[in-house]
């Protein structure tokens, strides 16, 4: 089985989006024999480990264990600025559309979100090489642009609006990371409730598992005596990061409470600023932990935060909840009750949630858990349990068994418009 998927991001990249799909793409070669390319856009960190097969003017073509990347030409101007964001999105398209042409006969078609419009380029394939079209959606547009605080515009988002409509109306199937995104996409995208599936995002449970708090990285930083509440991942404009501050304004007088942001993003410059204004001692900013290393940063943590903000639940999954279930540690959630974050929550009872922006409530929730360790460690045992449920293999299979289910479909129709030929 040839499947074909088209977002920008992919390794070497380090957003989520391209993490989970490079651990998709790499997992359907190694586990299911699948043959996939990846038609992305270039990588904003320099490439390593990859094997290039040959450039071309509009793409380039090279390969990592044993996935074909086609990467279409486009623009790499810093996202920091909308300016940025738009340019290289719409450089990467324009070349995707030509790109996936390209891609040698797939029978299957996927799309993820990244950038929101990328859908068309993966639905213009489809049609030419006549094989399913699937939908995953990692973000619902335009309600996710409206977090951009450098850009707004009502005509922007009615064609991303017009879009998506279209793209949930003419895919063969429409993933979604939960049940609340699902009601999102088929309440307000059109998108027909039968072709619907739910595929949540995951980790990998034995990449990450429970380890010791004293490990070479609390040495390093000075963190293995003190109470680490750290929000670990992308630092960006969805999180209401600005609460976590506050909080950690509000615990100040408790010395032994470091609130640690381990990560890069577009909101990290101005938190840093916040923090220097407010003279707070009590927070810290880590760059990025590469991935062999991210067992021992979540066993650096006694408790992990998770937030949202208000009007985004469905819209977005944060997918780092993942990686901090499967380090067996509790967690605040701070969401509105939908959302997908705080249902998980509840369900398996392996956190405490806090309304989203609500910075006394959150404060409140970091010392309940600091001064009671016996629902600590329960809670951590839960969020274990729950982390084998989504663990990679588990995800990856969905989707495989997903694309065989198309295949095998797409195969009888292909039979009958011949017989009907004939």
């Amino acid at each position: 089985m040839h499947v074909a998927f088209f977002n920008r991001s992919y390794y070497p990249d380090t957003t989520a989006t391209g993490q989970l799909l490079t651990e998709l793409c790499e997992a359907l070669v190694r586990n299911y024999n699948c043959r996939v390319t990846v038609v992305a856009g270039a990588p904003l960190n320099p490439s390593i480990g990859t094997t290039r097969l040959s450039k071309g003017l509009l793409f380039s073509q090279e390969a990592h264990d044993g996935v074909a990347v086609l990467r279409a030409r486009g623009t790499r101007y810093s996202k920091r600025r909308f300016i940025g964001r738009f340019s290289n999105y719409v450089s990467y398209f324009l070349s995707a559309c030509w790109t996936g042409l390209s891609v040698d006969n797939p029978d299957i078609v996927v799309a993820l979100t990244d950038p929101p419009i990328i859908g068309l380029a993966a639905w213009l394939a489809a049609k030419r090489f006549r094989a399913p079209f699937v939908m995953s959606y990692r973000d619902i547009f335009p309600e996710v642009v409206r977090l951009l605080e450098d850009f707004q515009s009502p005509l922007v988002e009615r064609i991303l609006q017009s879009v998506n409509c279209f793209l949930t109306q003419h895919a063969d199937r429409v993933i979604s990371l939960g049940s609340t995104m699902s009601r999102r996409l088929i309440e307000g995208k059109g998108a027909d409730p039968q072709r619907v599936l739910i595929i949540p995002d995951w980790a990998d449970c034995q990449g990450i598992t429970p380890g010791p708090k004293r490990n070479p990285f609390t040495e390093a930083h000075g963190l293995a005596d003190r109470f680490v509440v750290m929000h670990s991942g992308n630092i960006g404009l969805s999180q209401a990061l600005e609460t976590v501050v506050d909080a950690a304004a509000l615990l100040r007088e408790h010395r032994e409470i470091v609130v640690i942001f381990v990560g890069d993003g577009a909101k990290k410059p101005s938190l840093q600023q916040r923090v220097e204004s407010l003279r707070l001692t009590n927070v810290m900013f880590l760059p990025y932990t590469p991935k062999q290393e991210l067992a021992q940063s979540f066993a650096a943590a006694d408790l992990f935060l998770v937030s949202l903000r208000e009007g985004m639940a469905g819209y977005i999954v944060p997918s780092k909840l993942y990686g901090i279930l499967a380090a067996g540690r509790p967690y605040v959630a701070s969401a509105e009750e939908e959302s997908e974050v705080v249902q998980i929550t509840r369900r398996y009872e392996c956190g405490l949630t806090a309304p989203p922006g609500n910075a006394p409530a959150m404060a409140a929730c970091i010392l309940e858990l600091y001064r009671d360790p016996e629902m600590r460690r329960r809670m951590g045992e839960n969020a274990r349990a729950a982390a084998l449920e989504f663990d990679r293999n588990a995800g990856v299979e969905k989707y495989y068994r997903l694309f065989q289910e198309l295949e095998l479909a797409s195969g009888y129709s292909k039979k009958a418009g011949s017989r009907e030929k004939r």
